[in-house]
Order: structure tokens, then sequence, then C-alpha cells
């Protein structure tokens, strides 16, 4: 095979540019081992029928989305109050119900991105600056993992790792398992790519034989050195893609599979394939690690609710279930105050439904996040008044387009101090952060 011919097989078939930086030698496994598991629902999952009140405010909930209202019966409930409220969670999410009772799991009420702390009375009048770009799918993924709207297109994870104190990095630090990355690309370092079935195959070359003459053939060609500058940085991604690659290939034939049930589909598939690797890692002697798992069609503007695959009650169905799993693959591998899920949306919908049956683009929205370091069974930061044109309704017209109380940078902080970020690296991470009160939230146990 001809030399190009064999790059553009390699391309097709083991592509995707595995970035990523790599070392082979690995000490031995360490107690100091943290995850943070980034799971991002695409399209916007509506907060407002995931996290519901159901003392007082529930009225004002049913009143202000008649068609699109759970009915208070069907919740799975939240055990205690919070917030100021007592809750329950749409039903397809009752195993997260029972995290939550267990005191695994916690919620972050009406959170989003801010320059500066603000209220609706101020976003109308145009007394605070805002961030740019609201209400873009595109802009405000990118928004909830860290770009500011410039042109620096790292995210707020891979900013902090490349200032954790380097006896916590290690290879394959940070992963994407899909073609979002923002989140964990650095200014200075690479992102690299876990698929849940490797890539193991580059045309005819098996990694995970790498004796072979094929394989043999796609290493050597992975390390040429060229003289011009651009040959010279395809060369330099190919191998480390190549690297990567032969790295996962041999992490994944280590791995055992979970016994959970995590459903199927492709977010389970992941999760599985994630729950799988996360000890051998320890194992290895791993220190941190950022993993970036985005999955869900959840922009509802019409349909919302109901039973085809694309409503939200089907798909929040599929994220209970493989999230449990998930959990409890970890606790049984382990793993349990190791690792840390914490779940975001591009943005959160209009409490006012939309003439569709569904929801229109929003602004704050509930996360949560999951795990035995996890301070569990509360609902942090303050819940927003579900009053169509109330004191958090910053929509002129009285939609329900609540402004956050949280900021998406005070989440993303409480975060990344409990991987280690030290306080005085916090303005290269967060620039905003300053602006608020508080880069501790407390939804995280310090260990």
């Amino acid at each position: 095979m001809k030399r190009r011919d064999f790059l553009r097989a390699g391309a097709a078939l083991g592509g995707g540019g595995l970035l990523g930086a790599l070392g082979l030698g690995h000490a031995a496994g360490s107690g100091d081992y943290k995850a943070l598991v980034y799971l991002y629902l695409g399209g916007g999952n509506d907060g407002n029928n995931t996290l519901i009140p159901t003392d007082a405010a529930y009225d004002d909930y049913a009143a202000a989305r008649p068609i699109l209202a759970l009915p208070k019966e069907s919740l799975a409930p939240l055990s205690g109050s919070s917030a100021g409220h007592t809750f329950g969670l749409h039903p397809a999410l009752a195993p997260l119900a029972e995290l939550y009772n267990q005191k695994r799991l916690a919620w972050i009420a009406n959170a989003g991105p801010l320059i500066v702390p603000s209220t609706a009375e101020q976003v109308i009048n145009n007394a605070v600056p805002l961030p740019p770009f609201l209400m873009s799918h595109s802009d405000q993924t990118a928004m909830q993992q860290g770009w500011g709207g410039d042109a620096d297109v790292s995210g707020w994870g891979g900013r902090a790792l490349e200032q954790l104190p380097a006896s916590l990095l290690n290879p394959l630090r940070a992963m994407t398992m899909s073609g979002d990355r923002t989140l964990v690309l650095g200014r200075n370092s690479p992102v690299s790519l876990m698929t849940s079935g490797g890539m193991q195959y580059w045309g005819r070359a098996d990694l995970a034989q790498p004796q072979s003459e094929w394989t043999q053939a796609l290493n050597s060609m992975a390390h040429w050195q060229f003289a011009n500058d651009y040959e010279t940085g395809f060369a330099r991604n190919f191998g480390t893609s190549v690297d990567d690659a032969t790295l996962l290939v041999k992490v994944l034939a280590s791995a055992q599979a979970p016994k959970a049930d995590f459903g199927t589909g492709y977010l389970a598939d992941n999760l599985r394939s994630l729950a799988s690797v996360l000890p051998v890692f320890k194992a290895m002697g791993y220190r941190r690690q950022i993993f970036l798992v985005s999955w869900g069609s959840f922009d509802t503007h019409y349909g919302q609710r109901g039973s085809a695959a694309r409503t939200q009650d089907a798909q929040l169905a599929l994220v209970g279930k493989a999230v449990a799993a998930f959990d409890q693959a970890n606790r049984a591998a382990g793993l349990d105050s190791d690792v840390t899920t914490l779940m975001m949306s591009d943005f959160g919908r209009t409490l006012r439904p939309a003439s569709g049956a569904g929801s229109d683009h929003a602004w704050g929205n509930h996360w949560f996040a999951l795990g035995g370091a996890v301070a569990g069974g509360q609902v942090f930061g303050q819940f927003p008044s579900l009053v169509l044109g109330g004191r958090d309704d910053a929509d002129p017209g009285g939609g329900g387009r609540m402004v956050p109380t949280t900021s998406t940078e005070q989440v993303a902080s409480t975060v990344m101090q409990w991987m280690g970020l030290p306080a005085s690296s916090l303005p290269a991470v967060f620039p905003n952060l300053a602006n608020f009160s508080s880069s501790q939230l407390g939804f995280l146990r310090a260990s």
C-alpha cells in the first residue's frame, strides 16, 4: 500500500484526532485518585420538569404550565426539605431520587452563566453586563463548559488541569467521548478521545497486536519527521493519536464489564465503558482525570411529553437508569468517593409552554452532582419563583426565563477545588469568579 493510501485508511478508520500527551510508565496504584465525569445533556433539558417543588409552590408551577405540568402524585419524592421547599423528581428519574435520599446526590438550583450577580429587574433594565449569545445552543454549550466568548476557546476543565500540581498529572487526563471537547480543552494541552469500543483497528493495523507488520508500519509512520511546519504538526498529532489509541486499547483489554444494568443505547454504552476503565486507571497510578460525556436531544420546542423517543420523558428514563447503574458500578469497584458525576445542559427552558406543547430556550437551570464525595440529600442555591413575570423572570413578556442565582463558574470552581485546584489558581481558570461572594458552594466534601 502506498504511503498516502495508508494514511487515508488510518484517518478514516482510526480518525477523530485522538489528541493527548502520552507517557507509558505507570506508578503503582495510588489511593489519591479523583475523576470528574461531566454529563452534558445536549439541547437544553427542561429543569422545570426535572426538579419540582411539592409544597405550595407546586400550585404556581401547575398554573404556569398547564399542558406540561407533571401530576404531583406521579413525582418521585425527595426526602426532607431544602432551599425552602420540599421536592420531587420527574418520575423517570426515580433511580436518582433513591440516590438523593441515600445522600449521594445533590441538586444545584437555578444555575447558569453569569458575569456578575444579576436580578431579573437589572437584566430587563440593561443594568448589568450579560454573557454573550444567550439562548444559542452552540454558544451556550461552549460557555457552560468554560468558553468566555472570545478568542480563547479553552474550557474550565482543561484550564484547571493545566494549573494542577505536576504530581497530580498523568497521561489521558482530559478526555472526551464525542466530538464535543470545549470542557477538557486547555490553553496549551490537547484532548484525548475515548470511544466505548476503543480504537483498536486502524485500517489493517490492529493496535492489540504490536508485533504485526501493519501495526509496526503504522507506528513507524506515526513518528516520521518533516521539515515543513504543517507536515510536522500533522505528524505530531497523528503520532499522539496512535499512542493514545494504543494505550486505551490496553486499558480496555484489562477492563472488566460492570454487572450493573445500564440499559441500552449510546449513553448506556458510554457510561458502561467508562465504568469499566476507571478502576484500571486508578490501578495504573493515575491521579486526576476529567471525562466529557455528551448525550441527548433535549431541544423540546414541541411534543415534550409522551413516550416517543425524542420526548423529555423518554430521554430522562434513559438518563435515570444509566446514571444510577454508573454509580452502582463505581461503588462496586471501590471508587465510591473517587468519582463525581456532574450534570449540566445548554440552558433551562421557559416556564410558560411553547405553542407546540413544548418549551422554548431560557437561561437558569437545575443540575445535579452525584458520588460518595457529594454532600447529598440537599438542594443547593436559591430555587426560583415559579410565577410568570415574578421576581426571577427576566422575560419582559412574562415567559418564565429565569435569571440564574448561582453562576456556572461557582459550580465548576467547587468541583475543581475538590480535584485539587489551588485557590491561587482560581482567577486563571474562572475569570468572572471574583465577582461572586463564594467560590465554594459546599456540595462536595473535602477529602
